[in-house]
């Protein structure tokens, strides 16, 4: 099976096509834990991630999206789902130019 069939063979939240953040955010998920996410599922709750991975992902949003988390935006709620990441991201992107950043 090629890569394109592997692609089209693997099931993805129609949302996450069209927003890179959350492509990355999934591709990070499937990645690490060997499953397949979709954006709106609590990744705690499931428990499939455990808030040690917590510190994983923290990581990776800061590195992979050159923002920092710091004070009150470090909390499991934030991180809870893919769509929470991506409005962290988001509004720290915004926060960062001291400007509305673009809709990701």
């Amino acid at each position: 099976m090629s890569t394109l069939d592997n692609d089209l063979a693997r099931p993805q939240d129609a949302e996450s096509a069209a927003d890179p953040v959350r492509e990355s955010l999934l591709g990070f998920l499937r990645a690490r834990t060997k499953s397949e996410w979709t954006a709106d599922q609590d990744l705690f709750a499931s428990g499939a991630v455990s808030s040690l991975f917590y510190l994983e992902l923290l990581q990776f949003v800061e590195q992979e999206f050159q923002v920092t988390v710091e004070g009150d935006d470090i909390t499991l709620d934030n991180f809870r789902t893919v769509h929470a990441m991506a409005a962290l991201v988001r509004r720290l992107r915004a926060g960062a130019s001291g400007e509305p950043g673009p809709r990701l």
